[in-house]
């Protein structure tokens, strides 16, 4: 079957069960009987972040279609999706619904770094999968200590030192200002620019500026930043304030090499509502097949998901990378199923 994505691990029975489909006993965890797989995730469908819970809608759709098509091995996949708000006291407490009183087989897709920082230890002294997460976070990938964790996307130290190479090789005398979350996914990002910059860090960036993520503008970060003599503006930032740097640079007339982190370099969440005239020139980075790129029009496994999201979700913007991120991930979660075969053992106790 065509891909949406370019490259993927499939970790198949690894991390749900340790058999093939040719199992002669079945072995079911909770949530698991002869028609149904149950799997739970938490949401931002209000707060600050509703523009990319389009994450678990798409999801959803994409569960639908399998469904209709007889599920994975004669199971269909049952999806309880959340409303956490962006709140980790509030993911914590729905994420226990989910796994103690819903007896889910796994949290898949969750969005969030702060969230899932706030179950990852609950999920993994409970033995629960916490798989393909929403986020970039670098802990994620720890089987040592946190086996039943693991993430989807390349995670944000990767990225961040992308940006430097970028940077090294466009402006490699030029004075970066940083503005980030102050949290693990800020604080992620920043660390592998500084590591890709290597010893030229200190020299280069001029300086920093940090927010949080229940302030309700970063237009003074931006004016601070603009008054450094920045000519690169490193945003590791969530798409509100994103799209709020882009139409302050634009007001003030800011106008240095802006680096974007890719959960907010989305058209439609972020580019469109803050002025797509203000947005030109912006570089990021993207571990997906861009559907907003004509490059793909021709493309299988891009047709293959026009198909999905006209009959599935046609309320999707089919430009969104949001979308076409659920999409994989989905996607690849399905092929984990096939892979269990009838071995969906979940939990070790």
């Amino acid at each position: 079957m065509p891909r949406m994505y370019a490259a993927v691990l499939i970790t198949g029975a690894f991390i749900l069960g340790t058999g093939t489909s040719a199992h002669a006993q079945k072995k079911y965890g909770p949530g698991v009987t002869d028609t149904e797989i149950k799997i739970g995730q938490t949401m931002p469908y209000s707060g600050p972040l509703t523009g990319l819970s389009s994450v678990g809608k798409v999801e959803a759709a994409y569960f639908e279609m399998i469904n209709a098509k007889g599920g994975i091995n004669g199971r269909r996949i049952n999806l309880i999706s959340l409303d956490d708000g962006y709140n980790p006291a509030r993911t914590l407490e729905l994420t226990r619904k989910l796994v103690e009183g819903d007896e889910v087989l796994a949290i898949v897709s969750s969005l969030g770094t702060a969230p899932n920082i706030a179950i990852h230890r609950y999920l993994n002294t409970k033995g629960v999968p916490q798989l393909f997460i929403s986020t970039g976070g670098t802990k994620w990938g720890d089987p040592t200590n946190f086996p039943w964790t693991m993430g989807f996307q390349p995670n944000f130290q990767f990225e961040g030192r992308i940006y430097a190479k970028y940077i090294l090789g466009q402006r490699p005398n030029g004075r970066i200002g940083v503005m980030y979350e102050n949290d693990d996914f800020g604080k992620d990002l920043v660390k592998g620019l500084k590591d890709g910059l290597g010893d030229k860090a200190g020299s280069m960036i001029v300086k920093e500026v940090s927010y949080e993520v229940t302030d309700p503008t970063i237009d003074s970060q931006v004016i601070t930043l603009a008054g450094s003599g920045a000519d690169v503006f490193f945003d590791a930032s969530l798409p509100k304030f994103a799209a709020q740097a882009i139409r302050k640079m634009y007001d003030i007339g800011w106008k240095p090499l802006h680096l974007l982190d890719n959960g907010s370099a989305s058209v439609s969440v972020v580019l469109k509502p803050a002025g797509l005239e203000k947005s030109i020139g912006i570089v990021s980075a993207q571990f997906l097949k861009d559907p907003a790129n004509p490059a793909w029009k021709d493309d299988a496994g891009y047709l293959e998901w026009l198909a999905f999201m006209k009959q599935y979700f046609p309320s999707g913007d089919i430009g969104d990378q949001v979308n076409a991120t659920g999409y994989s991930i989905a996607q690849t979660f399905v092929q984990v199923l096939k892979q269990c075969g009838d071995d969906l053992t979940g939990k070790t106790s």
